[in-house]
């Protein structure tokens, strides 16, 4: 049987290549060499494509929300799904923003 400490390290290696997968995507600009030095561009690169992804996750929400019937939209799911689309669409303006 794994020891507390074994299973964390374990877990920690886990994470770890998880976190390198990550940072390996294609397409976004390598960390800088010094680790002192901010990674903004490559910050900003991985947050425009996360910001793009919401935003087609918000337009589907939007088109499924008109969609449906005026009783449903007047429903409290109605009110509960329209909450969680505007909470997205904060998350997509503070993505947008993120500095350079």
């Amino acid at each position: 049987m794994a020891t507390n400490a074994e299973r964390q390290a374990t877990y920690r290696q886990r994470r770890r290549a998880v976190i390198d997968q990550l940072f390996s995507m294609r397409g976004l600009p390598d960390l800088p060499a010094i680790a002192t030095i901010p990674g903004w561009t490559r910050w900003k690169e991985a947050m425009t494509r996360i910001a793009y992804q919401m935003e087609m996750i918000e337009t589907e929400m939007t088109q499924y929300y008109d969609e449906r019937s005026d009783r449903w939209q007047q429903s409290d799911q109605a009110d509960t799904f329209y909450e969680r689309r505007e909470m997205l669409r904060h998350i997509i303006e503070f993505a947008q923003e993120w500095p350079e």
